[in-house]
């Protein structure tokens, strides 16, 4: 019989390349990775990995596979069991993006700890796409996204459509190309190549119509208006992140030229959601009325 320990560290080791990296990620010592490996090339009777240079054998490829399945199955199983037990204690992890968790979560964080004492919520900040591989893995219960589209084994459900605006002063007479020609090129102010929202932009950009430009890449939204209010150029940012910023120096520029996108929360399909989950749905929900109230 396969002990379910080992096969963790034997997947752990697989995705490392390296045993002491391994046991740091699970804080276990070196020489007991070791134990592991060998009580389960033992009890398999076979040879798994390679040590110098490591690498998978073809048993060990097999392995490995069947493993990865094994252990996601049984941590998709647990969050179903906690949630059909109505979870009132333990952790509750959320996977969601900086901007999407700093402008819409903490209120309803706020209530959840009220409301649930018991239950430990856990906010893993992370782009979209690695918010998708999270929940797909059950590592995070929920994952809040934008742009996210519907596909096993996740299901999709849309909070908000998304509108974007420019914020920086000088946008008209840079698409009139009526920007000197002494001064430095104008600069978009734009996340990261790393984030689905970057994506999303890039394809949108031509019909700002601009004829030069160079791009200044930050790591946040609340990065983007900071610089563009700071006037390093113009930011372009979803509207609903200006809604809390109070008494904006630069010029606000609706871009209703790009297209929309989704904003929700995805789960796996056949996902049982519990009570303490959909509540917390409710109030992420309500606060994004609220949001909407203050334009």
């Amino acid at each position: 019989m396969l002990d379910l320990n080992w096969l963790n560290t034997f997947v752990t080791l697989a995705r490392l390349e390296h045993f002491g990296k391994t046991a740091t990620e699970l804080h276990m010592t070196q020489p007991n990775v070791s134990l592991h490996i060998k009580q389960l090339e033992q009890t398999t009777r076979v040879k798994l990995i390679e040590r110098n240079p490591f690498r998978l054998t073809q048993a060990g490829e097999r392995l490995l596979n069947s493993a990865q399945n094994t252990l996601m199955e049984l941590q998709v199983c647990q969050a179903d069991l906690n949630a059909i037990n109505d979870l009132c204690q333990g952790t509750l992890t959320i996977a969601a993006s900086d901007i999407i968790s700093r402008l819409l979560l903490i209120s309803p964080f706020q209530s959840f700890k009220k409301e649930f004492p018991g239950i430990d919520l856990s906010l893993l900040n992370t782009t979209s796409s690695q918010a998708a591989e999270l929940v797909k893995s059950a590592k995070a219960d929920l994952g809040f996204v934008m742009a996210q589209k519907e596909s096993q084994p996740l299901h999709f459900t849309e909070l908000q459509q998304v509108k974007w605006c420019a914020l920086g002063d000088g946008l008209q007479a840079w698409q009139q190309g009526l920007v000197s020609a002494n001064l430095e090129e104008p600069t978009l102010i734009l996340l990261g190549h790393d984030t689905r929202t970057r994506d999303l932009l890039d394809l949108a950009l031509p019909t700002l119509n601009l004829p030069n430009y160079r791009v200044m890449e930050v790591g946040s939204v609340d990065a983007q208006i900071d610089w563009a209010e700071a006037g390093f150029g113009v930011a372009i940012v979803p509207e609903f992140s200006l809604h809390p910023k109070l008494n904006l120096k630069t010029t606000v520029t609706p871009l209703p030229q790009f297209p929309t996108t989704s904003l929700g929360y995805i789960v796996r399909q056949n996902q049982v959601l519990s009570r303490a989950i959909k509540q917390l749905l409710n109030w992420v929900s309500e606060e994004i009325v609220r949001a909407q109230n203050v334009k």
